[in-house]
């Protein structure tokens, strides 16, 4: 059936709407240089010049609707709606030369109560499957009411934006209005830029209606007990959230309303690299056909994809369906969080393994979003790096980092939700001295805080970061739990401990002013 696409003057491509994923491998395959189907069964391919997002590029329509809710900066740098209209119409001119495009039409949002229907319009097959999996896929009579999307993305990547546009930097620009409900994309082909994209407009518009978005994974048991895991990347967040003996509510976006969490995506989008099926069998399980393998290196002869390889990018990732996770909690939604896990990858090696939080504590370490590079990963780095990231998500964030921690907060006290710090990166010295926190005593704390039992053991305070520690936990030798006890060196340990803890004072010195003094004085102890 003929699909019209004259809403969007785009008149002359022939329009494929809601392709199955094999007409889209099809497409893929025949159309564009680089696809290919691997031993797993996957569609690999490449995204081109750009292998991650370009937030430098990212700007933010800036209108009288809107514009004092939105935390301007570097974040949500601000445009024109003159230069928007420039961008939306050169996308437009680039799709209309195209011979074929294609449309997915789905939803972003779980909970028909909030759910937003989305509307991808793109030039590659790649970007179609992308986001397939990506959003919630509707029905066939579902389908039917799609003429008026309430959000669309014009994905024309392939086609740069004009550097000498007023406001523009680079041949990149991705581009949101969140009056014309429109979000442009050039200058890159990296498909994460239309799944982020459409979480910053649910980042906008849930706190709007009193509804919590969070930049985290989720998971439930079978007492109904919802853990929030909020992690940077490489702190472990889609792992531990991928837990055999519990239902996944989804790996990365969430909203928490009055009425519990529900999951933004229909899918997964797993990093791939170093990726082993004995330490994350769920997801390397998932990698089957249907799934998108992206920037990831492959034998020719075999297929047989190599996991350790960064040729082409560290960020290597898998795209797949979320019910290709065997224990995938369908639909996606669940009741009122019990316990609330902020995941760090401390390469200091200073931070307990794990450590319970006050109510203030949590909102201070929300706010913070800390974790690190390790020494070596970029050049000139010889010692650990602390990063900051506000919410853990600053990145999409779209109000002032406390308006979602307000959120948080009041959302933790109404529902008696507990909080936990855990470290997932060194013990016993910094990195290039300690050692990375094996993922069986991480499993370990996690079963131990969704037991209960990790709230019943005796803690102590520790002395620069002034959060409780446990002494025990099950099958995690005590040792450790103090990290003090790990290291050779104690001076060294106590003098990184101070660094690390005024890198933590530096940063949250943006975030005094609109936040209480019960919250600024939850941080790190302040020493003479």
């Amino acid at each position: 059936m003929s699909f019209s696409l004259d809403q969007h003057s785009i008149t002359r491509p022939e329009v494929f709407r809601n392709l199955t994923p094999a007409e889209l491998y099809e497409h893929a395959l025949s159309r564009e240089q680089g696809s290919a189907i691997v031993a797993q069964g996957a569609l690999a391919v490449t995204s081109g010049t750009k292998t991650g997002r370009s937030p430098k590029d990212k700007r933010v329509v800036q209108h009288p609707d809107s514009e004092e809710n939105i935390w301007w900066g570097d974040v949500n740098i601000p445009l024109s709606e003159k230069v928007f209209t420039i961008n939306l119409w050169r996308a437009i001119d680039y799709l209309n030369t195209r011979r074929s495009i294609y449309v997915v039409d789905g939803y972003a949002g779980w909970d028909e109560r909030y759910r937003l229907k989305v509307r991808i319009i793109c030039s590659r097959a790649y970007h179609a499957l992308f986001m397939h999996n990506m959003l919630i896929r509707p029905t066939v009579e579902q389908l039917k009411d799609f003429s008026d999307p309430d959000f669309v993305v014009f994905n024309a990547g392939r086609f740069p934006a004009n550097r000498f546009t007023d406001e523009m930097t680079s041949e990149t620009s991705i581009d949101i209005s969140f009056e014309q409900k429109q979000m442009v994309i050039l200058g890159t082909e990296y498909a994460g830029e239309m799944k982020k994209g459409v979480f910053t407009v649910m980042n906008y518009l849930m706190p709007k209606q009193g509804v919590l978005a969070m930049h985290c994974s989720a998971n439930v048991g079978d007492a109904e007990d919802v853990s929030l895991f909020f992690g940077l990347s490489g702190t472990g967040k889609t792992t531990l959230s991928a837990d055999p003996r519990r239902y996944l509510i989804g790996d990365d976006e969430h909203c928490w309303s009055d009425h519990g969490v529900f999951n933004i995506e229909g899918g997964c989008y797993a990093k791939c690299i170093g990726l082993r099926s004995e330490t994350e069998p769920e997801i390397y399980d998932a990698i089957r056909f249907g799934s998108l393998l992206e920037n990831v290196e492959y034998a020719p002869d075999t297929r047989e994809v190599d996991y350790d390889s960064e040729a082409l990018t560290q960020n290597t990732r898998v795209s797949y369906p979320i019910e290709f996770i065997p224990n995938a909690k369908i639909p996606c939604v669940a009741g009122n969080p019990k316990n609330i896990i902020l995941l760090t990858c401390d390469a200091f090696g200073v931070l307990p393994p794990v450590s319970k939080l006050t109510p203030a504590q949590a909102m201070y370490h929300f706010i913070s979003g800390y974790t690190a590079k390790v020494a070596g990963t970029e050049q000139g780095v010889t010692e650990p790096e602390a990063t900051f990231s506000a919410c853990f998500g600053a990145a999409f964030m779209v109000w002032h980092p406390s308006k979602y921690a307000g959120l948080l907060s009041e959302k933790m006290k109404k529902h008696g939700a507990e909080a936990w710090l855990v470290n997932t990166g060194w013990s016993g010295g910094a990195y290039g001295v300690g050692s990375r926190m094996k993922l069986s005593y991480t499993r370990a704390i996690i079963d131990a805080i969704h037991s209960g039992s990790l709230s019943e053991v005796p803690t102590v305070v520790d002395p620069v970061f002034g959060v409780l520690v446990p002494q025990e936990c099950e099958r995690v030798p005590s040792e450790i739990l103090v990290p003090q006890n790990t290291w050779a060196d104690k001076a060294a340990f106590v003098s990184t401990a101070k660094k690390l803890a005024a890198l933590f004072h530096k940063n949250f010195e943006k975030f005094a002013e609109g936040s209480s003094e019960e919250i600024c004085s939850a941080g790190p102890i302040k020493t003479s």
